[in-house]
């Protein structure tokens, strides 16, 4: 089983050295509680070309995006990305932590974590069809 890419922000947070089972108890549980705020952890490739997701660095989501890491560029383009692939409006997403670091977290509020989950894989899957060459964006969403 893979590790859960987010976590359910006030879900009872895991106790240290617990497994991808209980997030994913909580990410379940909390999926029919209706609109939550999650935590999502996106490993980030600045200046990469075309954004994309690429699929998964670890525990986090791996993305590409074409902007630099200048001027918190490359966040902001990040933050868009999340906020087309989980078909959410860009004032749901901010920077929760990770400003100077690739690895990120980004916060989504007012959404369904089962259909996180889902719209993510989704994503995932995607991008191994196309392999790691990048691709379009529009493909993510579905």
């Amino acid at each position: 089983m893979a590790e859960p890419l987010f976590e359910v922000e006030g879900a009872g947070a895991a106790p240290a050295g617990a497994g991808a089972a209980v997030l994913q108890q909580d990410v379940a549980t909390a999926g029919g509680a209706g609109p939550v705020t999650i935590v999502l952890r996106v490993h980030v490739q600045p200046a990469a070309g075309k954004a994309a997701v690429v699929g998964r660095h670890g525990d986090a989501l791996h993305v590409r995006v074409a902007a630099p890491p200048v001027g918190g560029r490359a966040n902001a383009a990040t933050s868009e990305l999340i906020a087309e692939v989980l078909d959410v409006k860009a004032s749901q997403v901010e920077l929760a932590g990770g400003e100077r670091s690739r690895t990120k977290r980004f916060r989504v509020r007012d959404v369904e974590a089962d259909d996180v989950a889902r719209k993510l894989d989704v994503a995932i899957e995607q991008s191994s069809r196309r392999g790691s060459g990048g691709g379009a964006r529009s493909r993510a969403r579905r």
